[in-house]
């Protein structure tokens, strides 16, 4: 199907509109030299294995975690590869063979919804360079010019009448001279690519067939457990192990990098029960006296200290905004947040003098391998990461400290494979949060209500500085602008304010920040269209119509596509109200419409929220469907109930008893609309998260009149009159 013009896809419906076998064909898709190439395809897999039996092995650099990429990717490979889809299988190449083979796999990392934004191109190349160099293959065998040879669903044909499968030439194939370039099909001509095919990996899922971190397990294999310094920076002082050591099953305890304790025994539930024994001390020092109050103030002081980063400037704002008719000033907070990963943190690895393997769900398999490397002290060549599909990610298993630390647990016992699993109550107290930030904006209208004027301060932690200070700017963390840049085709601001000033004062408390789905778009886009609607109230104007006025085209396109399929302006059900919220996120372009209400009793109901989005080129429909409605879920969720404390300088949640997730009789309906242009690609997974909170607190406003900035959403009131 071609992917311009107009999708629509409802949540439970869509509508389109507009180690192989002997003798098997391995195609690392590589401009390399031919011997290079030759050797490596009668070994090693990369993109494309065509089995004797014409099974499709695709293999999928990028990780699986329920979005949906393996899927994506595989049908754009066999798309160029003109094979029969129903044949098609997948693997996953490990980091250690792609570092053998000079990286021909490329980027192993899976975040920022980069899965298929950043890899169609390599990816379609090797599906069309396999499908060259079988019809030349067939082509030989017939004495025929290749271009008399046509390929569709894995059988070559011939105009004289002859045909032959992909698997009956894959060994001829294989010694052929890989083609220089290939040309790709355009995507109206897709017929696999584009169409809402069924997910590779679901079948397993529901069967139970599928293996996880946590399921997996070797011969001989012992479990480990850790306990870890509950303040976040703090130290292991020491510990008693004669309390523990001769409990049932356990065979060794152990610190662990000098923050943990770790206990080895024969079964997951005795090394808990042992370690949850043991009385370590700790070494806090004064990270012990930080509440959440004192983080709070220490974001509020950030608000008008004197020195910031500038992220977007135009024109003089402060100016405009002191000779404005009319100003406007709000400020807002975002909490601390947990992944909530259903599958909490955990890998198996084996260690000897000689070699570091490691079985783990990871967003990042070269980054686990290269934890790997350190922790075992082995070089990076004598490492290897094998990878599973992740019980949830969301930006949690891109980082990989558990991987370390299931290293350094097993090189205390050479040769035996060793799982180290996190309690619950480690992970949540042991996270990489999303981080924390208040927001002061200061608006100025003109005597038309026009907004003349625009100064938003950011206060709060940087990503950046908590886990790769090395990509710091000069100091600035640029990442702590998404949604809001200046420009760019990754998350720019789509309206054209004249003057205009964002800025952001760094503020690092110690709990650890990290990337979490959607990253600094959430907190941005919360802050600037909760605003936007408080602009439009002070201008008197359709909170609508007071952004379509300012804002880009792209932008535009995607908030009138969602407001016109949600019914924007016209009547609705008594008691019902609608929010807008729109944002660029991940180089996309995307928009939500909530429709809301609001009970006597304060009792809120979301009973539907609209969605649009413009990522580019459209991969799988209905795929795009679950994620937006997945998304939905994730940050409404988080917008409800998604808040992080901390007493003493530890975090007070320990486990989803005092963690709350939203429950599906609170989920509402979801329909996306979507809206490629055609024009470039962009990610899907996270850029509508960040318009979830918006847009339902827009509607909240609506219904009750008042303005939520502080979230999440269960410490207020919305009692008409509390």
């Amino acid at each position: 199907m071609v992917p311009t013009g107009r999708y629509l896809t409802g949540r439970r419906r869509f509508l389109v509109g507009t180690a192989a076998a002997a003798g098997g064909l391995s195609l690392g898709w590589s401009f390399a030299s031919r011997p290079a190439l030759a050797a490596e395809a009668k070994e090693i897999n990369a993109w494309v294995v065509i089995r004797p039996d014409d099974t499709v092995v695709i293999r999928i650099a990028r990780s699986e975690m329920g979005q949906g990429t393996l899927t994506g990717l595989a049908q754009l490979v066999a798309e160029e590869l003109e094979c029969d889809w129903s044949k098609v299988t997948w693997e996953y190449p490990t980091p250690g063979e792609n570092l053998r083979r000079n990286r021909v796999w490329r980027n192993f990392s899976t975040g920022g919804s980069r899965g298929i934004r950043e890899s169609h191109q390599y990816v379609r190349e090797g599906g069309a360079a396999a499908r060259e160099m079988l019809v030349q293959a067939a082509a030989n065998q017939w004495g025929v010019p290749a271009g008399e040879c046509k390929p569709a669903k894995g059988v070559i044909t011939h105009a004289s009448g002859k045909s032959v499968t992909y698997g009956a030439v894959a060994s001829a194939a294989a010694a052929l001279e890989p083609p220089k370039s290939v040309k790709l099909k355009d995507p109206k001509d897709w017929t696999i690519a584009g169409q809402p095919l069924k997910r590779l990996d679901t079948a397993d899922k529901v069967t139970g067939k599928q293996v996880y971190g946590i399921d997996f397990t070797l011969p001989g294999m012992l479990v480990a457990t850790v306990r870890a310094c509950p303040v976040i920076g703090g130290k292991l002082k020491g510990f008693d192990a004669s309390k523990v050591e001769k409990m049932p099953g356990v065979k060794k305890v152990l610190a662990v990098d000098g923050i943990a304790v770790a206990v080895v025994a024969d079964t997951f539930w005795n090394a808990r029960t042992a370690a949850a024994a043991l009385k370590p001390e700790w070494d806090v020092g004064k990270l012990g006296e930080v509440q959440s109050e004192t983080i709070d103030a220490m974001l509020k002081e950030g608000l008008d200290a004197s020195e910031a980063f500038v992220g977007n400037k135009a024109g003089d704002a402060r100016t405009a905004i002191d000779g404005a008719a009319k100003k406007v000033t709000a400020v807002y907070r975002y909490p601390y947040q947990h992944h909530v990963t259903m599958e909490p943190m955990n890998a198996t690895a084996r260690v000897t003098a000689e070699q570091c393997e490691v079985w783990c769900g990871t967003q990042n398999g070269e980054a686990a391998m290269a934890a790997a490397s350190e922790a075992s002290g082995l070089p990076i060549a004598k490492c290897e990461v094998h990878k599973l599909l992740l019980g949830g990610g969301f930006g949690r298993r891109g980082r990989a400290d558990y991987v370390r630390q299931a290293v350094l647990i097993a090189k205390e016992m050479p040769g035996v494979p060793v799982k180290m699993i996190w309690t619950r109550e480690e992970d949540m107290t042991h996270c990489q949060y999303h981080p924390t930030t208040m927001c002061k904006l200061t608006g100025g209208l003109d005597a038309q209500g026009n907004l003349v004027g625009l100064h938003m301060r950011i206060s709060g932690q940087s990503i950046l500085a908590s886990l790769l200070p090395q990509n710091l700017q000069n100091g600035m963390d640029p990442a702590a602008f998404q949604g809001v840049m200046a420009s760019g085709v990754e998350a720019a601001f789509g309206y054209t304010v004249p003057n205009l000033l964002v800025d952001h004062a760094m503020r690092n408390p110690h709990v650890t920040a990290g990337f979490w789905r959607g990253v600094n778009t959430n907190q941005n886009a919360f802050y600037v269209e909760c605003f936007m609607d408080e602009l439009a109230d002070a201008a008197g104007q359709d909170p609508l119509a007071f952004r379509l006025k300012m804002l880009k085209p792209k932008w535009a396109a995607v908030l009138k596509a969602a407001a016109d399929k949600a019914g924007y302006g016209k009547p609705l059900p008594e008691g019902h109200h609608h929010g807008l919220a729109q944002v660029m996120g991940y180089g996309s372009y995307v928009a939500g419409v909530a429709e809301v209400s609001v009970s006597a009793d304060g009792m809120l109901k979301i009973h539907k929220i609209t969605a649009a989005t413009n990522p580019g080129h459209v991969v799988n429909p209905a795929q795009i469907e679950r994620q937006v409605a997945g998304s939905f879920a994730y940050g409404l969720s988080a917008a409800l109930y998604g808040e992080i404390t901390v007493k003493d300088g530890a975090v007070e949640q320990t486990n989803l008893d005092s963690y709350n997730l939203m429950r599906i009789d609170e989920m509402p309906d979801v329909e996306t609309v979507l809206v490629p242009t055609g024009d470039f690609w962009g990610g899907v997974g996270e850029p509508t998260i960040a318009v979830a909170a918006p847009a339902v607190l827009n509607g909240i406003a609506r219904a009750t009149g008042k303005r939520v900035r502080l979230l999440p959403l269960m410490h207020h009131d919305l009692k008409k009159g509390a």
